[in-house]
This record gives C-alpha cells, structure tokens and sequence, in this order.
C-alpha cells in the first residue's frame, strides 16, 4: 500500500511519525520504561478517575526532572472548583512543565464544578499561567453521550483558549478525514496531532485497556466491530495501515498536521521499537 504514496506524501507521513509522542498512565513501574526515549522527548501522562490527578502531577514532576517534555492531563471533570485549579496551576509554575492537556476527562460524575473543558479553559485564562502551550481533545467518532453538534461547538470555542488538538484514539482513516473536512469548514484552525494506537501487544492492549478502563479503547472495541475483528485475529496490533491510509490526509498542508499521539498502553518500548523502525523504513 505504501507503494502508491507520492514523494510528498511519503515525507509528510514519515516527518508526522518522527515527531510522534508517547502517552503513558501512572503505574508502579513505567518511568522505570522510559530510557527508551530520546533526551528531551515528549511524553504525555494522563488522568484517570482511578489514580487522580495527584498522581499525575508527581508523576509528570518527576519525569520532567530527568528532562522530558512532560505533558500532564488534568481532566476537568476531576478538578473540584477554581481553588483547586489555581492549586494545580500553581503547582506545576513551580517545575520545568510548560505545556497542558485539558479534557473533559472519563469521570462519570464530576468532582465539582467542571462538567467540560471549556469552562475550566475559561478559568485557566483567568487565573494566569506561564504554560507555552495548551492543548484540548477532539473527537472524530463522536462521544458517546455528547451530540456531535455540541462538540463541533465546544471545539470551535475552546480553540481560542488553546494552541493544539489532540484527536482520541482512532481505527478508521476514513473518520478522520470526514472529521478533518468538518471541522476546517466550521473554522476550527488549530494544529493537530492525531490519536493512534501504538504498536501493541494483542492481549495486553485489550486486558490493559478493560483493566485502567481507558475509554476510547472500551467504546473502540464495542463499536468497531469490524476493525475490531481485525485486531483480535492477530498476535501485534501495528498502526502501518492505518497510517499509510492517512498519508494523502497528513500531506495536505491545509489540515495542519503536526504529529501523532501514540496511545502505547504503557508498551513503551515495543511501540518505541516500532516508531524507529517505521521512520528508518519509510525515510527517503
């Protein structure tokens, strides 16, 4: 399939790789994983209803010290009310973090006052930071309890609260295309990196992602039936296909793609491995 690429088309998709970063969850054994890494890499570490965003903070404190670009989710459904955001903004003035992920976040009931992103973008502005960049979710499946409609609304007013999107995990070229399409028509101009599953370990990314109860992964497997047989019929999941079918998406400069966010289910090293050996085969 990689065959068919343009030379344009081919460089696009392999410069997206190259500057791709993993996303990592808080356990008892991950940072010790992440020597793999280039020095300065960036590396995203999320908020789980599970873990809190304690945990997520001392995590990403520490992982900053060893020089990563460290980027933690606070999840706005998690986040009690402004004292607590100011808490958590302060917090993290104090280390080498200079760039934030803001989702609404899988907590089924919010811890306080926050029922989106967008109203704690709101009260982030207003508090003051020293953060570079801000980054928010968007959704090109949908949300399964939010109608499309109100997403593409909420993503048009949070944009001017943020300077990046990150998509949730995707399967299916086709939907982002669609999604990319609909969003730029509705002026939503922000660069973009695109969610995808790393390469991955069959079993482990199915009961890693049913235990942490990641939920893109969940509604993945119980929406994309079809997809979803693919990826239970082989040992590895690999992202190739997938990213040889958003090439001609990648290359439009229109789009504004920046790179990708790797979901790699703690798996740092095998989608690590996977990256290298991706940009090393598909370079010119």
């Amino acid at each position: 399939m990689h065959d068919i690429l343009s030379a344009d088309q081919r460089t696009a998709l392999t410069e997206s790789v190259r500057k791709s970063y993993m996303e990592i969850f808080p356990t008892a054994t991950i940072e010790s994983k992440l020597d793999v890494l280039e020095p300065g890499a960036y590396v995203a570490v999320t908020c789980s209803p599970t873990k809190g965003i304690g945990e997520t903070l001392a995590m990403s404190q520490r992982i900053a010290r060893r020089g990563f670009r460290v980027v933690p989710h606070v999840a706005a459904r998690m986040v009690r009310d402004k004292q607590h955001l100011r808490e958590i903004v302060k917090r993290l003035d104090d280390t080498p973090i200079v760039s934030l992920f803001v989702p609404g976040g899988d907590a089924e009931n919010p811890a306080g006052n926050y029922s989106s992103a967008l109203d704690m973008l709101r009260d982030i502005a207003d508090i003051g930071h020293r953060f570079k960049e801000i980054g928010i979710a968007a959704h090109p499946e949908g949300h399964p309890f939010i109608d499309n409609n109100v997403l593409l609304e909420q993503l048009r007013q949070k944009q001017r609260y943020a300077d990046y999107i990150v998509t949730q995990m995707c399967f299916d070229a086709g939907a982002i295309s669609t999604w990319l399409d609909e969003v730029r028509q509705q002026g939503v101009n922000l660069p973009i990196c695109l969610g995808i599953p790393g390469a991955s370990d069959r079993s482990a990314l199915i009961k890693t992602s049913m235990r942490i109860g990641v939920g893109d992964s969940l509604r993945y497997l119980k929406r994309q039936r079809k997809n979803a047989a693919h990826l239970l019929a082989a040992k590895e999941y690999r992202p190739d296909r997938l990213l040889f079918d958003l090439a001609p998406v990648i290359a439009k400069a229109e789009n504004r793609i920046l790179s990708h966010h790797i979901f790699c289910f703690n798996q740092v090293e095998r989608a690590e491995q996977w990256r290298h050996d991706f940009v090393g085969e598909n370079s010119a």
